[in-house]
């Protein structure tokens, strides 16, 4: 850790308590002061990692403290928001039922409707509202496009697009992607190496209106800010059948490629938001039953330099009937001892052939709670994710 970034999170704890004593009484400030020392000074001052968990766990002391005394949220949010802008964090939208936004995650992958029913072009949507228990926490929605050639052995087109929108407080991105890669082997129906790249356009924004700031003048609150900027992903891609025509799949993308710093000017004054570069790996396995039904195996690792890097697992069964259920965990991999467990619970329908259709349409709903060793519970999470495919 270097010694501004430690600066820069001591002044942070100063003006948390500081807040609270000014709104508050002096009990509320000692309390919060034996929090620090406790919770922070002791813990931490010892590790030198390098990493940024100083600023991790001032964003976890302003959400216990905003447990503990309610009407602070009104001063300690807007810290939370704008502290969370100086991390090299997770910055992208996460979801629940990850396999049904795979094609977002990696440009390379396949979709789900391509393993489980055969189809090759697929259109969806999904919305996602995290942090229920916390005002103005992240929400996100998805439209998506998705198309991969079954045309024989060589080269083989994927293609597709998505828009993305994610929205956290005050600030918030809006892009635009499109998708295309091939697909290497004899037939992509049973096999294949997919080699993909995603670009677009994305707008970051600050909306001035939603930040809540103790001074009337303070420049960060007096104008809205936004700016354009490219973006680009690439990712890589196998799958192949094992056994009675079972899938087994493996992929590593990265996202964010070009992690560009975006500085918002104006005559009050500046400040950056650094877009960073993220590391995302994938793995699954479809089992058949001879009575239409079938279990997927997934696991989604992700990795941001300077964060702890994370891991999800999901296990979903598609009964032979239209219904399917399915639960996970999601765990931090991290050193600090404030590491967190998310449980997830998903389900849904199918409506395809068992139903007399030519084409396949599936809705899910999943929900995620996070445990954590430190801070409030947050407040769950809800996601829900309609999709149409056929084979064409």
């Amino acid at each position: 850790m270097e010694a501004n970034e430690k600066n820069l999170c001591l002044r942070w704890i100063v003006l948390i308590s500081a807040g609270a004593q000014a709104i508050y009484s002096t009990r509320c400030f000692l309390h919060l002061t034996e929090i620090v020392y406790k919770k922070i000074i002791l813990n931490v001052t010892d590790r030198t990692t390098g990493d940024t968990r100083y600023c991790q766990l001032i964003n976890l002391l302003i959400l216990r403290v905003i447990k503990m005394y309610p009407m602070i949220k009104y001063l300690l949010l807007p810290l939370l928001l704008i502290t969370s802008l100086q991390l090299t964090a997770q910055q992208l939208p996460l979801f629940t039922q990850y396999r049904e936004n795979a094609t977002i995650i990696n440009p390379a992958a396949m979709e789900t409707d391509f393993f489980a029913y055969g189809n090759n072009f697929t259109l969806g949507a999904s919305y996602r509202s995290q942090w229920g228990g916390i005002s103005g926490g992240p929400r996100t929605q998805t439209l998506r496009g998705s198309f991969v050639g079954l045309n024989g052995g060589g080269v083989n087109l994927t293609a597709g697009g998505y828009l993305l929108n994610d929205k956290t407080g005050p600030t918030g991105l809006t892009g635009f992607y499109g998708r295309i890669g091939g697909v290497v082997g004899s037939d992509p129906e049973f096999s294949g190496l997919a080699i993909g790249i995603s670009g677009g356009m994305v707008q970051y924004r600050i909306d001035a209106d939603k930040v809540i700031v103790r001074d009337a003048g303070d420049p960060v609150a007096s104008q809205d800010n936004s700016q354009l900027y490219p973006d680009v992903g690439v990712g890589i891609y196998f799958y192949n059948t094992v056994g009675d025509d079972n899938y087994f799949y493996v992929g590593a993308s990265v996202p964010q490629l070009f992690g560009l710093n975006l500085n918002f000017t104006d005559e009050n004054g500046d400040f950056s938001v650094e877009r960073t570069r993220h590391y995302y790996g994938m793995a699954g396995y479809y089992s058949f039953f001879d009575n239409d039904s079938f279990i997927e195996l997934s696991l989604w690792g992700k990795y941001v330099p300077g964060a702890p890097a994370n891991v999800d697992f999901n296990i979903r069964y598609q009964l032979p009937a239209a219904i399917w259920i399915g639960t996970g965990l999601g765990r931090g991999l991290g050193t600090t001892g404030f590491n967190s467990t998310n449980f997830h619970l998903d389900a849904g329908f199918t409506l395809g052939e068992a139903a007399g259709f030519d084409s396949t349409i599936r809705f899910g709903y999943g929900y995620d709670y996070s445990f954590s060793s430190f801070g409030p519970p947050a407040g769950g999470t809800h996601e829900v994710n309609l999709s149409y495919s056929f084979n064409q």
